[in-house]
């Protein structure tokens, strides 16, 4: 995972997340906001595969699409990128901006606890 996805990008990721392995008529097919064409979606399966997001296998006379890159990793990256840029590498600082702003319940704060507690064998 070297570089960014579009907005478009995440929602081709997530078909493949979802349905493993794709053609790229297959991809035509699923994709929200009306047809795009054929190359077009093309063009955003091989950059895809380029950022080192998907490889391919032959399949027919062309080729078949699976992500290399779990869905998981994608977020678990996506977040570190966002705790770095805005919250100074502190993830005690998005926990606190997340009780502050109300978004973690109670409940939720006390199953962190928990795990936290789990986690490290207390």
């Amino acid at each position: 995972m070297k570089q960014h996805l579009t907005e478009k990008e995440e929602e081709i990721m997530q078909l493949f997340w979802s349905h493993e392995k794709l053609t790229v008529k297959e991809v035509m097919g699923l994709i929200s906001g009306g047809p795009l064409h054929f190359n077009t979606v093309s063009t955003f399966v091989r950059s895809l595969e380029q950022k080192g997001y998907l490889s391919h296998e032959p399949f027919g006379q062309g080729y078949r699409y699976f992500a290399v890159v779990s869905s998981d990793e994608y977020s678990q990256k996506l977040l570190g990128n966002v705790v770095s840029r805005f919250f100074n590498n502190s993830y005690k600082r998005v926990v606190n901006a997340l009780i502050s702003d109300g978004k973690l319940s109670e409940a939720e704060i006390e199953d962190l606890l928990n795990t936290i507690k789990n986690k490290n064998g207390k």
